[in-house]
């Protein structure tokens, strides 16, 4: 039978399923605010990072600098982000989640400010990290919010709007912003980026508070009781706290082969879905003469790409559930190993390789401008399908503490690689031209697909032997009778019920 709804933190301590202060109770309306907001405010904080992108012609005139200078407080917005996988957890365990939106993204929006000011390149690179920085936490915090307040029966289907979320704000930052650019100077990027901030955040300043231990500890406070709580999963003093953000995960990444793998598959994916918003503006506008606004618009490819995939990854999971479903042969429930949730991505793969080839070999003068633009689109499309099917597998890998340092390595390591490629990207474009460029791209894009079908056939046997794993092997459940409709839950064989998905305060899987 499907497990009662609940909400926990991952440390034994449960809130009853008929509190109801239990956000999975709160009224239909009040959760799709709270997630509206976390949605938002991840929304923006991607905004304002590429819609910077559309300016870099007019910094590189203002401040006399090369291209690939202009390009630095890109990457160094990705790099300030990289760090909030790590401390963002600890921040959430002991203020809550509410507090963290409230003052990361008023933060976020100062340095833009600042950003907008700049009168050297130095002053813009400095208050770009700082905006990645103090925003990050936003883009870290959105899946413990969609968890506190949905079932876990909803996993791939909130993953794959949280993921949306972040590939909508990056595709609208340049669509909105060309036309910003075109009519004024690359500051009003920013200003754009501002006004988006503003009204998020008013639309943001009742967002409640869904951590379940916050909401104890609160409870607890205002009784006048001791809450009870066991210790933070994601540790109390310094060197606990640097152990499962710090250590553990750099332990990780050289010794846990299901960990090796994702990191360096979402690094890639990572890595080259940034470069676009510095190559495509360049090769429309060289190939085609497209205007910076023209170029803009070709982002919307991106953004019917992210949809695509959002509803995609969501079928695909319901079709895989429905055809378990009717292969029992009794009504006793079947378990499935998570590594079903990799099926997408062999579908994004496909996608990703075969739109490297297409876009290299047919962005030409004399191939149409749109052959170039779809296959942005279905770039985009693969790119989102494999990212949600690695994030949504990484985070049931483990059991909570090993769970937060794997998706914590993997969140920081693809932020990295992302703020490198495209300060790349466009010496690669100059010297090998684009073909060339984009064909090295497919290559890696194919050789990774092995990636996935290593870890769909032999994932369920690494995680059972890895020492992360206590031994406990995560699977999800397919229940009911043959004429009801099948649901997933997730089993960790632990003595909780982690049906709430937190990971001790933030999950770092959609920085």
């Amino acid at each position: 039978m499907s497990k009662p709804v609940t909400a926990t933190s991952g440390l034994g301590h449960q809130m009853s399923p008929t509190d109801p202060d239990n956000p999975m109770n709160w009224p239909f309306l009040r959760r799709v605010y709270a997630s509206m907001v976390a949605t938002v405010f991840a929304f923006t904080v991607a905004f304002g990072l590429t819609s910077y992108t559309i300016g870099i012609p007019g910094v590189i005139t203002d401040f006399n600098v090369s291209m690939t200078l202009a390009i630095v407080p890109f990457s160094l917005y990705l790099v300030g982000i990289a760090f909030a996988p790590i401390y963002t957890p600890h921040l959430s365990e002991r203020f809550g989640r509410s507090p963290i939106y409230l003052v990361s993204l008023p933060l976020c929006a100062l340095f833009i400010l600042g950003a907008s000011r700049s009168q050297s390149i130095t002053a813009l690179s400095v208050c770009r990290f700082f905006a990645g920085f103090s925003g990050g936490p936003c883009l870290v915090l959105i899946e413990g919010t969609y968890a506190d307040v949905w079932s876990s029966k909803y996993t791939v289907a909130y993953y794959s709007v949280l993921t949306l979320a972040s590939y909508l704000g990056a595709a609208c930052g340049p669509v909105v912003c060309g036309y910003v650019f075109a009519s004024t100077s690359w500051r009003w990027t920013q200003y754009a980026s501002l006004m988006v901030a503003l009204a998020s955040f008013l639309l943001g300043i009742g967002m409640p508070e869904t951590y379940p231990r916050e909401i104890v500890r609160t409870r607890a406070r205002r009784a006048g009781r001791p809450h009870n709580l066991a210790a933070a999963q994601s540790g109390v003093t310094i060197p606990q706290m640097a152990q499962i953000t710090i250590l553990t995960p750099m332990v990780m990444f050289v010794s846990e082969p299901i960990v090796i793998m994702s990191t360096l598959y979402v690094s890639f994916l990572f890595g080259t879905i940034f470069q676009w918003f510095i190559s495509v503006p360049a090769v429309l506008g060289l190939v085609y003469g497209f205007t910076v606004q023209q170029a803009s618009l070709a982002f919307t490819s991106a953004i019917a790409g992210s949809l695509f995939a959002a509803t995609t990854a969501s079928l695909i999971e319901k079709l895989v559930i429905h055809f378990a479903a009717r292969k029992r042969l009794s009504r006793t429930p079947e378990m499935l190993d998570i590594e079903y949730r990799l099926i997408p991505a062999m579908l994004g793969g496909v996608l990703m390789t075969a739109s490297f080839f297409w876009i290299g070999w047919t962005a030409a003068p004399s191939v149409h401008y749109l052959s170039p633009i779809l296959g942005t689109w279905i770039y985009v499309w693969g790119n989102m399908l494999t990212l949600i099917s690695y994030i949504s597998y990484l985070f049931d890998a483990y059991p909570p503490a090993g769970t937060l340092s794997a998706l914590t390595v993997a969140a920081s390591m693809r932020l990295l690689v992302a703020a490198a490629i495209p300060l790349c990207i466009i010496p690669m474009i100059t010297n090998l031209g684009g073909g060339k460029t984009f064909s090295v791209f497919g290559a890696l894009s194919a050789a990774l697909i092995a990636i996935t079908l290593i870890l769909f056939s032999w994932g369920a046997k690494l995680r059972a032997s890895s020492r992360y794993s206590n031994g406990h092997l995560n699977m999800v459940m397919v229940t009911g009778a043959v004429d009801e409709e099948a649901k997933v839950v997730r089993s960790t064989g632990a003595a909780e019920d982690l049906e709430g998905r937190d990971v001790s305060g933030g999950d770092p899987s959609h920085a």
